[in-house]
């Protein structure tokens, strides 16, 4: 299966690429991969809470074609807003990487 990627300027006009993992029940996590494209390290990620019909059993998965068709720009600008960075350069605990 291909994986289904949309773009999404970002609001210093970064060209993002959007995409739909992980697909619960409840949520699913967008991820925005950024135009590099060489590594993940730039790459942010965000969840999107779903409230179809889905949402009320714990054994459904919702279909990432679902999540993706209910992204709208403005609902793509806030989940960037919200979004966390997929790796980071911080050091771990103690100072030790």
């Amino acid at each position: 299966m291909a994986r289904q990627i949309r773009p999404f300027r970002g609001p210093d006009g970064t060209n993002w690429g959007v995409e739909v993992q992980v697909p619960g029940a409840s949520n699913a996590m967008i991820v925005f991969h950024h135009p590099g494209g060489k590594t993940a390290r730039l790459d942010r990620y965000a969840w999107d809470i779903w409230s179809g019909p889905e949402s009320r059993s714990v054994t459904s998965r919702v279909a990432p074609e679902k999540v993706m068709q209910s992204l709208t720009e403005e609902k793509l600008a806030l989940l960037f807003r919200r979004s966390m960075p997929v790796s980071n350069d911080l050091s771990r605990v103690n100072g030790k990487a």
